[in-house]
Order: structure tokens, then sequence, then C-alpha cells
């Protein structure tokens, strides 16, 4: 008997026994007229049959009939029973086990549901831990670890406590930072490049579309070793070629890395030393792991492929096939400690003032105070009005210990570009605070002195 482990992230469902990756493949469905295939080959035909292709049945699994006309015979749960039963039977042998590692977009009913497919198949479910919390197996001394994945549609950050094992604490899931949100904005570059350089348009035909998402993994992997990306393409016999510098890959990404840098930051308490955790599927993005450590300070540490259902093989919590299995959320470390080293200046441009309206204010040492009720005792920025959602003393925004920090003292929360505060954050210039329903902004600005 052996325990095997499993990631169930739609980006690249994983099976490993602990040493070896068993297999590796994506959560893509291709409904044929003589029947259903998955993984890998519907993944090779998704953009020669994108009518015929469903990616987004582990994401939102239900036995609901899916929505789209050719698969509304089926429910995503049929479609991941498929899926799940080809897998198991490439990978396991009789009497096998299985520990799995859950991402954060799966719920409590997607999961219930998940170990109702498991038990159907005859797959004894012995462990079902939290994909964050397996991944980590160390402790980031001296800092906070937020463990950072992508699947296909989302980015999923989990800020992680560090009371003698690592816990779950709090997880955000970003949408439209996923896997294939950066592959199309790729394609779109690419595409342009062969354009220009070649008077080929790749995207003009299935064929051609199919060959730029068969080698995009390829090109990216050159994009993060290289200062320059050669490309080529063969269509009827004909070679086209292009090149594109490595950096134009990070900048075509900007609006999607900058979604994850603003939810990323809202997880962080002023003060708090980030230990930016990526997996190997976010490391190998271009220029992620750099914007992130540029923009919100800290270390970045990649982790090697496997390594989420590595850490859930090494430390699968003792069950019977059989018993009730719940999800794990707290694992202790298994792996030598770290200590980070401090960030040193704050990542971004220190503010100096606060814009409301046409109206700068200062901010220095001294609290300035946000609310609905001025106290002449203290240094207040006034609103100029009521409004719902504004507490009395809703926060307050000064320097401390080299930083600009804005804390929250109120009811209804107090937001950083969009996304609520867990208490303080760190501010940076260009950063807009908002406080009230709809709501009054706030604009960090620098001003040369």
């Amino acid at each position: 008997m052996t325990l095997l482990a499993a990631h169930l992230n739609d980006a690249g469902l994983l099976f490993t026994d602990g040493e070896r990756i068993l297999c590796r493949e994506p959560g893509f469905a291709l409904l044929e007229d003589d029947g259903l295939v998955t993984g890998r080959e519907a993944w090779a035909a998704a953009s020669l049959k994108p009518r015929r292709i469903n990616k987004s049945y582990w994401s939102e699994l239900t036995t609901a009939p899916l929505v789209d006309l050719r698969f509304k015979h089926l429910s995503a749960a049929d479609l991941v029973t498929e899926q799940l039963e080809t897998l198991w039977n490439r990978v396991a042998k009789p009497g096998d086990q299985l520990a799995v590692a859950v991402p954060s977009y799966m719920g409590n009913d997607n999961l219930g549901l998940f170990l109702g497919i498991a038990a159907e198949l005859d797959i004894p479910v012995v462990a079902m831990v939290d994909a964050a919390i397996a991944a980590t197996r160390r402790e980031y001394a001296g800092a906070v670890p937020v463990h950072i994945d992508l699947s296909l549609r989302t980015a999923m950050l989990t800020r992680i406590a560090q009371d003698g094992n690592a816990q779950f604490e709090r997880a955000v899931v970003v949408d439209e930072a996923g896997m294939l949100d950066l592959y199309d904005t790729w394609l779109r570059v690419i595409a342009e490049a062969f354009v220009q350089q070649s008077r080929f348009d790749p995207l003009h035909t299935a064929e051609t579309e199919q060959a730029l998402q068969d080698s995009i993994l390829d090109w990216l992997g050159t994009a993060a070793t290289r200062k320059s990306v050669p490309m080529e393409i063969e269509y009827r016999g004909i070679s086209h070629r292009a090149e594109l510098d490595s950096i134009e890959f990070v900048s075509a990404a900007t609006s999607v890395y900058q979604n994850i840098v603003s939810n990323l930051r809202a997880l962080y308490r002023a003060g708090d030393m980030p230990a930016l955790q990526l997996s190997d599927r976010a490391a190998r993005m271009p220029g992620l792991a750099d914007t992130l450590k540029a923009r919100v300070g800290g270390e970045a540490f990649l982790l090697e492929p496997g390594a989420t259902a590595r850490g859930v093989a090494a430390r699968c919590p003792e069950h019977r096939a059989g018993s009730t299995v719940s999800l794990v959320r707290h694992l202790p470390w298994d792996q030598s400690r770290i200590a980070v080293e401090s960030a040193g200046e704050q990542a971004g441009a220190q503010p100096t003032h606060v814009l409301l309206g046409h109206r700068a204010t200062a901010v220095d040492s001294t609290a300035l105070v946000v609310g609905s009720h001025p106290d002449g005792s203290e240094k207040w920025l006034d609103l100029g009005q009521e409004m719902a959602g504004v507490s009395r003393r809703h926060c307050e925004i000064a320097n401390a210990n080299g930083q600009c920090v804005v804390t929250d003292h109120s009811r209804y929360g107090t937001y950083l570009n969009g996304h609520r505060i867990d208490g303080s954050a760190a501010l940076q210039s260009g950063d807009v605070i908002r406080v009230g329903t709809p709501g009054v902004e706030l604009r960090l600005i620098h001003v040369e002195q």
C-alpha cells in the first residue's frame, strides 16, 4: 500500500508518491462526438475546437447541468469524475490511498461533492489539507508568510500564522489573475510581434493559434533566463520567426500583476516583514516574483515543482480509510527554519501628503484622524460631510518606524486600493484609501520638498 498525494489545482492537477511526480495535467475537458477526453489531450485541442472545451468544472464543481448547450447533458461533477477516474487509474495500484491538497477557491460544498465523487470511484481519500498549508514546510522566522499560487482563472493568496506550526489565517482569491488571463495577454503580444516582424498573423488560423499555446510555456521559461526570446512557428511548410525582449512579457502583464499586488498588500499589516512564498507555477511567470518583491517588500521564496503535493505526502494527518475526512488547516513544519532579513527601505515611494479633492494635507508623525466628528484636540482631516459607513474616529494616517501607515479604528472597514485592510497597512505614493458608503477617496501623494 502506498500513500499518494494530489494537488487539486485546475492549472495543473498533480499526483505524487512523495518523491516522483506521477502526472501533471490541466483541468480541461473536450467533448468529442464519440466521447469525453480530459487533461493534456483536451488542452492540445483547446484552440482547434474551442466550442467543445470546458475549463471551469473544477472551480465550479456542482451537480447542476452545465450552461453550455453542448455540455447541457453533463454537470461539472461529471467532468471531474471523468478526469479523476482517468488519473487515478493511471497512477494508483490496488490498496493505494490518497491525501489531497485543496485550493482556496474550493468551498465546503465543492469539497463535500469531491469526497462523494471519490467514494463512488472507490478512491480512499484519507486526508484533505489546505494547499497553502501543505506547501509551507518551514518557519519563516521574523516574517509573515503569504503563499501565492495561480489557478486557471485566479490568483490565490493565503496569509499563514506561525504559532508553533503553519496555520491558515486568511485567504484571498483574486479573480481574472490566473494562468489563462496571463496567457491570453501574452498570446496577443506574441501575435503582434509575428505580424510586425514577419508579416504573419498566428491568430488567423486555429492551427497556428494552437501552436502558440503549445509553445508558450517554453517561451516563458526562456524569458525567465534570457534578455530576449526567439520564437518560431511553422505553417504549411514555411517557418515564421519573431523575437521579443523578455521585459515585454513583464510589461504586458502589468495590469494582472498589479491586481495581485494590491490584494497582497492588503493582507499585510504595518510593520509586518513579508515572506512571499511562490509556487513553482507562480515563480515561472516572467517578472512576477520581482514585481511582488519590489511593490510589497520583504523576500521572495520559490518552491520546487510538486512542493504542495509532497508537503501533504510528508505530513499527512493520520486517518483511516472510510473515516470522516475534514479539511486540515494547520500542520507542523518538517524542514529547517529560515531567518528572513530586514527588508530595508519601504517598497514604493514614501507619501508626504494626503489629497482630498484638491486639498493636500501633510503627513507626519502626528496622527491625521479621518472620521465623522472632529475633535479639536487632534489633527483632523475634515471630510466636509457626514455619510453612511464612517465612524466617529474612522482611521488615522501617520509616519511611524520609517513607514507611512493607515490604522483602522472603525466598525465598517477602511479600504486600501479597493481591499479592506486588516487593522493597519503600510502606504505608498499613489495609493487610494476609501472610507464610507459610497465612499470618500483619499489619495496618497509624494511632494518634493
